[in-house]
């Protein structure tokens, strides 16, 4: 498993409190998780990115470990049900239940109700805005309670 590491953050400001992006075992495609991870940690977000191929019990020992405030993951397998509710089950006894997931990529309009009542707090289909995307996150952080509207 590959160690986390730090990506540099903007000059002269201070890191927010880390996001972290992890792309699930199941799945090899992480250019759009990279591209994703760009952006927050373009504005000042702590970002650590991963190893591709992590399963989610290496994802919940990476967030609990880096005490990250919000996850995100991306799932371009279709298995985004599955996955996300794995992490969400491994994470209530690793006290990591107060943890603002975040799921993305390819994932059907009939599955958001599912990852929603799951504790996944935000989705972002195909072809989402990045704006949009990194509102969602200042959301997250702004109300940790709040479920967001997905962004396609």
């Amino acid at each position: 498993m590959e160690t986390p590491q730090q990506r540099t953050v903007r000059a002269g400001a201070a890191p927010v409190p880390g996001t972290r992006t992890v792309k699930p075992w199941l799945d090899g495609h992480d250019r759009g998780a990279n591209v994703i991870a760009l952006f927050p940690r373009d504005t000042g977000y702590e970002v650590i990115g991963t190893d591709p191929h992590q399963a989610p019990e290496q994802i919940v020992a990476i967030v609990v470990a880096e005490d990250a405030p919000v996850l995100g993951l991306s799932v371009l397998s279709g298995a985004h049900l599955t996955i996300a509710q794995k992490v969400i089950n491994l994470s209530a006894p690793e006290d990591a239940v107060d943890v603002r997931a975040l799921v993305g990529d390819i994932i059907p309009d009939v599955d958001i109700p599912s990852l929603e009542a799951m504790g996944i707090r935000a989705v972002s289909t195909l072809g989402a805005d990045m704006g949009q995307i990194l509102e969602n996150i200042d959301r997250l952080y702004a109300a940790p309670n709040q479920t967001l509207e997905p962004t396609c």
